[in-house]
């Protein structure tokens, strides 16, 4: 199956070269998570600040356990401070 995965801010830098602007397609398993798209780009779970699936916040006590579908989109973004 295919998901989209999106890096936010400084987060991008963890995108592979054939990302398309902050996000790339992927081809996972059934079994994959939400936590282990996370930890296979190596971004500490302190980094993955803010994480949505389909534009639903996903807290990191649900990430390991949360399955992954067809088409389904992951968006994670660092903690940002801004004024």
């Amino acid at each position: 199956m295919q998901i989209t995965f999106k890096l936010y801010a400084s987060l991008e830098k963890y995108l592979p070269p054939q990302a398309e602007g902050h996000a790339v397609i992927l081809t996972v398993n059934d079994e994959t998570t939400v936590q282990s798209v996370i930890d296979q780009f190596n971004i500490s779970d302190k980094d993955a600040y803010l994480v949505m699936l389909n534009g639903v916040y996903i807290p990191p006590e649900n990430r390991k356990q949360q399955l992954l579908q067809d088409q389904d989109v992951v968006a994670v973004w660092p903690k940002v401070a801004g004024g």
